[in-house]
């Protein structure tokens, strides 16, 4: 499905851009990977990491539609990666939030329906559920949007999809890179003691969206099993002698990251690695999804959020995590 295709990543220079870009390159023989963001800086300095034959670089913002149809020409593949994810800054900056991550998400399903696109997967995120942030209530319709998408195909061979996944251990402005930061100053700022968050690495979350792309029927919000830590276990293996100094929850943000609601739970399937919440209503057939998949329904009022997860990381797996992750940025 993707060697020999030609593949668009919006946001392409981000963490995950990187790393997805490294693998397409490393597992399969693309025809183009083209990187499509707004930074020539970052472009340019990508470009000197990844310099294949086979990529080209795209200036372009998702706020553009006559710019991405353009970009889009002659793709297969799309991977949805740009975004606005700071929440203190969409809480400043709300209707820029939603102008790139809801309007900028309508104008690439439609920049895809009037292209010769295949499979559009859209990155989402834990702050997607039941969002209490305006971050989350951002990507909650892009995810809507992209779920929906499906119902206006008509006879176009093209399926859209989301993967939801949470915290990415050493991604820009996550906890890691900040404790690494801070440590030196001896103290480690906890916004709330009873903190949890689930892990997954750049890797697994790239094989996930290639697993959506190789896999998905078009509709599903996938979300996988990862692991959570303690945010008090995270302080105490990078800096276990820093004082951990509790400052209170910041505005918008959750004790537990959650990723699939009770509500969710009644369109919720069970596919091994990951559990897919289905879209609701007689549309779409969930008893065939299951014949056809191998999926098993989950208990009605299921919910996974990473407070209650049966899988917690321990200080020394933690320790592990961090120094393979320092290795392979290297």
């Amino acid at each position: 499905m993707i060697s020999g295709k030609s593949v668009l990543i919006t946001g392409g220079t981000g963490s995950f851009g990187k790393e997805c870009t490294k693998v397409l390159l490393d597992r399969y023989s693309p025809k183009r990977v083209v990187i499509f963001s707004r930074d020539e800086l970052k472009q340019f300095e990508m470009q000197q990491r990844f310099n294949q034959s086979c990529m080209r670089y795209f200036i372009g913002d998702i706020r553009d539609q006559s710019r991405l149809k353009r970009a889009l020409e002659d793709i297969d593949i799309v991977i949805h990666a740009a975004a606005l994810k700071q929440v203190p800054a969409a809480e400043y900056n709300p209707f820029e939030c939603i102008k790139t991550n809801v309007l900028g998400a309508q104008n690439l399903i439609e920049a895809c329906l009037d292209s010769q696109v295949k499979r559009v997967v859209a990155l989402s995120t834990d702050k997607a559920a039941a969002p209490i942030n305006l971050y989350g209530a951002t990507k909650l319709c892009s995810d809507k949007l992209f779920v929906a998408a499906n119902n206006i195909k008509g006879s176009r061979d093209i399926r859209f999809s989301v993967v939801r996944y949470g915290n990415v251990m050493g991604s820009r402005g996550s906890v890691v890179p900040f404790f690494l930061q801070q440590r030196n100053t001896g103290v480690l700022p906890i916004t709330d003691p009873d903190m949890t968050r689930f892990n997954i690495s750049l890797r697994e979350g790239v094989d996930m969206v290639l697993w959506a792309i190789e896999n998905a029927w078009g509709g599903e919000v996938l979300v996988p099993k990862i692991p959570s830590y303690r945010i008090t276990d995270m302080a105490e293996a990078i800096g276990p002698s820093c004082e951990q100094q509790v400052i209170g929850l910041r505005a918008g943000e959750k004790i537990h990251e959650e990723m699939i609601t009770v509500s969710d739970s009644f369109n919720t399937v069970d596919l091994g690695n990951y559990y897919a919440i289905l879209p609701a209503g007689a549309s779409y057939n969930m008893k065939n999804y299951c014949a056809r998949t191998g999926a098993q329904k989950v208990t009605p009022g299921f919910s996974y959020n990473s407070g209650s997860n049966q899988h917690f990381l321990s200080v020394d797996e933690l320790r592990d995590l961090i120094a393979e992750h320092a290795a392979s940025a290297q």
